[in-house]
């Protein structure tokens, strides 16, 4: 397989041989993946593969308007690019008229490491993770189940226009579940490179919960005091960090719309210090710093790619901050450019879960959320279920395990109902972990939280 770097340049020569596009953008991917996993407390499977994928998005303008042509392949025969090419470039001449479009970026020098080799991983990675749970976990009475995952992903972007961009991005994941009789538990984090798993605390934490689980208690449902964990809060975050698009709000299809036009910026939500943003350069979770799209969608746009990304703040303090605008829809309703990243951070407070836990004379402890879907997007209502632990708080400590519940909540409400924020912790989201492991979220407090029915899940 020959080098990314020489599929990049084989693929804009053969764009301006063909000469029947104005611009060409070529996205190479090559990922390494490694898995592990654990069943009835004891190793299962393990593996390890590696994959590309090239995508060529040809450009044909015609006076202010654009039309896209994006076509993707796994093929890493070289002979396979200059079809790859003529096909995109096929495409964009069939193509209808481009939403977005945008002027062409253009670059100057390329990147100090574009050629250096291309890093990737295995299943030696999880070496200390496998070691703890041998030694720790697999010889206690609890039975664990669960597995980790680790990618490195190299991302090479190039366009006729003279643009070079490159980003390596480990990402990493672990997700335990405990038994113990009927009780089961859940922790998860998520790594760049599996140095800084905190296994052994991970299993006390989960024998913790499988202990508490000892007394069972049966609650209707109804509204109750609750304190959502960083993980469960993490899963609401996200999915309202996605509703926030500058076109859907502007044109009022989304709970981001403000009554009578135009859209919430500036609203404020909560009185409570709370900041919601996204930065590629957040330690700990740092991720690629510029716009790679194959595809345009409401957040993003193919015209925007190697466009550099930065901090975006979109709770700042409380108040709505920011939507996310592509430069066309950023110049087409007079709003500023902002691009997401691929991580998402709340701070606010201080306190931490187990000082929350301390000043709560009655309330539930959740642990995660999970089957999270729209039920009307106009006020971003969720429902969902509760899994692997729903707790009762009585006079400051947890007493029992209760029941599992259905709930009925708008992220959008729950930061407006919001008594507490406690401290940043890092995270792992339960529903959304197959597309967002770099989060860091705080537990919040919620003084009327929706259980809208019981559920028989266990």
């Amino acid at each position: 397989m020959i080098g990314a770097q020489k599929v990049v340049e084989l693929a804009l020569a053969e764009a301006r041989r063909l000469g029947r596009a104005d611009e060409t953008i070529v996205l190479v991917s090559d990922r390494s993946d490694a898995s592990l996993r654990w069943a009835n407390s004891s190793m299962t499977t393990n593996g390890e593969s590696v994959r590309r994928h090239t995508t060529v998005i040809s450009i044909v303008r015609k006076g202010d308007k654009a039309h896209v042509g994006s076509v993707r392949s796994s093929e890493v025969d070289p002979s396979a690019i200059a079809g790859l090419v003529a096909a995109s470039q096929e495409a964009a001449h069939a193509a209808p008229e481009a939403r977005d479009p945008a002027p062409a970026l253009y670059g100057g020098a390329d990147p100090d490491d574009w050629d250096d080799p291309v890093p990737h991983t295995s299943v030696s990675a999880f070496l200390g993770l496998a070691g703890s749970l041998t030694a720790r976990g697999f010889g206690g009475a609890d039975q664990l189940y669960g597995f980790a995952r680790h990618e490195v992903e190299t991302i090479f972007l190039a366009t006729s226009t003279g643009l070079r961009r490159r980003h390596t991005q480990p990402t990493g994941a672990v997700e335990i579940n405990a038994k113990r009789g009927d009780a089961s538990a859940w922790a998860g984090f998520s790594t760049a490179d599996f140095e800084d798993v905190p296994a052994d605390s991970m299993l006390e934490r989960l024998s913790t919960r499988l202990g508490w689980a000892q007394r069972t208690v049966e609650l209707p449902p109804g509204r109750y005091q609750t304190i959502l964990p960083p993980s469960a809060v993490s899963d609401l975050m996200i999915y309202l960090w996605w509703s926030m698009e500058g076109r859907g709000a502007q044109e009022g299809r989304t709970a981001l719309s403000a009554p009578g036009g135009g859209t919430r910026v500036g609203e404020r939500l909560t009185e409570l210090p709370i900041t919601l943003y996204s930065d590629p350069y957040a330690e700990g979770l740092a991720c690629t710093p510029f716009v790679t799209a194959a595809a345009s969608s409401e957040r993003v746009s193919v015209f925007d790619n190697g466009l550099e990304i930065g901090r975006v703040d979109w709770i700042r303090d409380g108040v709505i901050n920011a939507l996310a605008y592509p430069r066309a829809a950023a110049a087409e309703f007079g709003a500023p450019v902002t691009v997401s990243a691929d991580n998402l951070l709340m701070t606010g407070g201080s306190a931490s879960l187990a000082d929350m836990i301390a000043n709560t004379e009655r309330g539930l402890l959740l642990t995660t959320l999970w089957y999270i879907r729209e039920v009307d997007p106009a006020v971003l209502l969720l429902t969902g279920l509760t899994r692997d632990g729903v707790y009762l708080i009585e006079d400051g400590r947890v007493t029992a395990a209760v029941n599992n519940f259905r709930f009925n909540e708008s992220p959008l409400d729950l930061l407006r109902r919001a008594t507490e924020v406690g401290a940043i912790d890092r995270t792992l989201p339960r529903e959304w972990s197959d597309y967002v492991t770099r989060v860091a979220m705080p537990p919040l407090r919620i003084p009327d939280f929706h259980m809208s029915s019981v559920s028989q899940a266990q």
